[in-house]
């Protein structure tokens, strides 16, 4: 499969995630980034989440902890290393930054490029204190803070803007740019951080061209929730239909300068995530 891109670097891929209504397995993410020829994945572990669908907290004895996700998350990528990377999955609702999390994140620093929360599925600001001492690490790892926007008071794009604020050091990146919205508020608060960033989660392509317009194309990089839709999420959604992601693989680039989509899809995301040792 040729693209119009050199590569294509996905910042937003998960596993798990049965307690939020979702399956996404391992396989499933191996199929996709060999079948639509991703160079680069980024895989967080939905097993993690702390509150369902409704913003009830899942009970308990049914979650899954922090160490446990990412051993997961771990182990598939010490099978790709040269595909995938880890994007820890922070509960910053009903754990903590435990020595023995710390430990083992730092044991695997190598192939960690970045820390996930779910803002939604923890029911917490990322600019809460909660989630401080996991910026704090992020900071000293050099490594940047993901997290989805939309869909609850502390999910808002505002708390994005607010932890970026608060840990200048640290990048952000609004992953949905707001899930459901018109994404106008994640735009204007682009402009007002230096280290906030948004990705193409479910993301109209017209948000991505107005924010290079706007501030230049090196503010947005290439997501997609993939598994999500199953494992051709790139080509379709559950209905059948179109998937947005073909948009991004083959309409963009007929209307996007080649430089700042070559800066959308991969360029970016080498220079956020800190990826320059595997993109040399």
């Amino acid at each position: 499969m040729e693209y119009y891109c050199k590569r294509i670097i996905d910042t937003h891929v998960h596993i798990g995630g049965e307690k939020a209504g979702f399956i996404m397995t391992e396989e499933d993410v191996e199929y996709l980034i060999d079948k639509y020829k991703i160079d680069y994945a980024i895989v967080s572990n939905c097993d993690c989440v702390e509150v369902d669908c409704d913003q009830n907290l899942i009970p308990q004895n049914l979650q899954i902890n922090q160490v446990d996700g990412f051993k997961r998350t771990l182990k598939l990528a010490r099978k790709h290393p040269d595909k995938i990377g880890v994007a820890p999955f922070i509960k910053p609702l009903t754990e903590t930054l435990t020595k023995d999390y710390e430990r083992i994140i730092r044991d695997n620093k190598d192939i960690i490029k970045a820390f996930k929360i779910h803002a939604y599925h923890s029911n917490t600001s990322p600019a809460d204190p909660k989630c401080f001492p996991y910026w704090e690490l992020a900071e000293e790892l050099g490594v940047p803070v993901v997290s989805h926007t939309g869909g609850c008071e502390a999910a808002d794009p505002i708390h994005m803007y607010e932890a970026a604020k608060l840990f200048p050091r640290v990048d952000f990146v609004m992953v949905h740019m707001g899930l459901g919205s018109d994404n106008k508020e994640a735009l204007d608060l682009l402009g007002k951080a230096d280290n906030l960033y948004g990705d193409t989660t479910w993301v109209p392509c017209s948000t991505a061209i107005e924010a290079c317009k706007r501030y230049g194309s090196h503010k947005m990089v290439f997501g997609s929730d993939a598994p999500i839709d199953g494992k051709d999420t790139y080509l379709h959604n559950k209905s059948g239909d179109r998937s947005m992601y073909q948009e991004y693989f083959w309409d963009l680039p007929k209307v996007m300068e080649h430089e700042a989509y070559e800066d959308l899809m991969w360029r970016n995301a080498i220079n956020i995530f800190h990826l320059e040792n595997m993109f040399k």
